[in-house]
């Protein structure tokens, strides 16, 4: 199996489906050619069923044009990823991709248990965690969430086997703010930077290509609110663990028509200017996915009628009309949207074949 992503596998995938989808479809960024529609797997019940719907949506999104599958070893219990990792597999087996067609990212910082949920909790993260010294309970915080570097090397070792990749492409610390809920920013930085030098050290090693935060409210925040993170900030610290070539390259945030700030907020600071995380992440060369493009889920009904246009032109259902105001931003790498019911993929690959809106449109008809 090919170890990675590539610029040269990604422009074959996207030539591939040339014909097949809008060349506005796919996006480049980090040298690879991404598609604007990521296939997300973070909901749905711990069962054999679930799986294989998971697994079902992947073959059709990757046969149909989408390259890029998020998930996180917290997701189903590692379910996600192992299913995704199947998946893959097969994919590769049956020659309908190859692996450096494809950006496969994941995250870390939840404990978590393996495919079941044990009698006893704390008893596993015990054997798991504890027992073996990969945690000591000072580094847990709300007994569920750690960026302790031997804890990230255990995770990524696990997300490495449940995926069946040598390197994961996009490796993000997974809502890292939720340390803050026990421990001060000086402390929390501290962290941080640790947890940075540890996965420089892994991308030196070839076991990820790139690192970033897919964090929930820390970016989007107003400037001096409790919890707030400064991106400039953030990046400095890796150029000082990780020098010039350092290997941050990405952010993760929420972005829908419930949640825009990403977007339409001017919280962040970049050599004077007041910039929105969109455009301050473009500005300093970071990749930005769009998570929770659908607010888990509830923009793909009525609710979202309350944040558009009553008709846009071409788009016919609730879901598609709130993934194209996230597509459409410029600057948007990706929109992770979680898929596994058939009628949701068919959906969402009925808005892969139509282009994303030009950026004059979108104010013309989303209201946020």
């Amino acid at each position: 199996m090919g170890a990675c992503a590539t610029e040269a596998g990604t422009e074959g995938y996207k030539e591939r489906h040339r014909g097949k989808v809008p060349a506005e479809h796919f996006r480049s960024s980090r040298d690879l050619w991404m598609s604007s529609i990521g296939l997300g797997s973070y909901l749905g019940d711990i069962d054999e069923e679930t799986d294989e719907r998971l697994r079902a949506a992947v073959f059709r999104c990757v046969e149909a044009g989408v390259n890029v599958l998020d998930t996180a070893i917290s997701y189903r219990i590692q379910r996600a990823e192992r299913t995704i990792g199947r998946a893959i597999v097969e994919l590769l087996a049956a020659g309908k991709v190859t692996r450096e067609e494809l950006i496969v990212c994941s995250k870390a910082g939840y404990l978590t248990y393996e495919a079941e949920i044990p009698r006893n909790g704390p008893a596993y993260f015990q054997t798991a965690y504890y027992g073996p010294g990969i945690l000591r309970p000072e580094q847990v915080v709300g007994g569920i969430h750690s960026l302790a570097p031997r804890f990230l090397e255990d995770q990524l070792e696990r997300s490495r086997k449940n995926l069946c990749v040598e390197t994961i492409d996009f490796y993000f610390l997974h809502n890292p703010e939720t340390q803050l809920r026990e421990i001060d920013m000086a402390t929390f930085l501290s962290r941080l930077e640790a947890a940075f030098q540890c996965l420089e050290q892994a991308a030196r090693d070839g076991k990820i290509q790139w690192y970033g935060t897919a964090g929930w409210d820390a970016f989007r925040k107003p400037v001096n609110q409790p919890g707030y993170l400064s991106l400039t900030q953030v990046l400095g610290m890796a150029r000082r663990v990780g020098g010039d070539q350092h290997h941050f390259r990405a952010v993760q945030v929420p972005l829908s028509l419930m949640m825009p700030e990403a977007f339409a907020v001017a919280n962040q600071i970049v050599e004077g200017d007041s910039l929105t995380l969109v455009d301050a992440a473009k500005e300093l060369g970071l990749t930005l996915m769009a998570a929770s493009s659908l607010g888990q889920g509830e923009l793909g009904g009525p609710e979202a009628e309350k944040l558009m246009k009553p008709k846009i032109p071409g788009l016919d259902t609730h879901a598609q009309k709130s993934l194209q105001f996230v597509r459409s931003i410029p600057g948007v790498s990706t929109a992770l949207v979680g898929l596994k019911l058939r009628r949701h993929v068919d959906e969402t690959l009925a808005l892969v074949a139509k282009p994303p809106m030009h950026a004059a449109e979108l104010r013309k008809y989303y209201k946020f």
